[in-house]
């Protein structure tokens, strides 16, 4: 995209959320829209609207920190009875293709996490909410 210093393609250098909203655009693929959260501790704050997001048609969320390094997608939210939150983490760095389901979970690609847990308090989040939609639909962080 031309963004980039000329060694960059090729390299293994990682992009954030937002690098990852500019390449949907710009290779047209699904849109990509982004929300920043502060902290971790304020993603519980955004669990309504992650949840309508995914019942809505949402795609997978593309989620990256500073503090915590540990690159997620989100595949969906399950809200409890009372605070309990939990979010279906995809480990992006999975390459190998499973057979079936459990065989993702059983090698901790895949699996529910309690949104307490699944965040560092204090690192910023930075979230790529996909559409699979070609028209603009309205996203939780517009």
């Amino acid at each position: 995209m031309g963004d980039k210093p000329p060694g960059f393609q090729g390299s293994r250098s990682w992009i954030g959320c937002v690098e990852a909203s500019l390449c949907l655009a710009y290779f047209g693929g699904p849109q990509g829209r982004l929300c920043h959260v502060p902290r971790g501790t304020g993603l519980t704050g955004e669990l309504e609207r992650l949840y309508s997001h995914f019942s809505g048609g949402g795609g997978p969320v593309m989620v990256g920190g500073d503090a915590d390094a540990q690159a997620k997608a989100l595949l969906g939210v399950c809200l409890g009875p009372g605070t309990e939150a939990f979010v279906l983490v995809l480990d992006p760095h999975c390459w190998s293709a499973p057979k079936n389901p459990k065989e993702l979970q059983a090698a901790g690609w895949v699996g529910w996490q309690e949104v307490t847990t699944a965040f560092d308090p204090n690192s910023f989040y930075n979230l790529c909410l996909t559409s699979r939609n070609a028209e603009r639909e309205q996203h939780p962080c517009d």
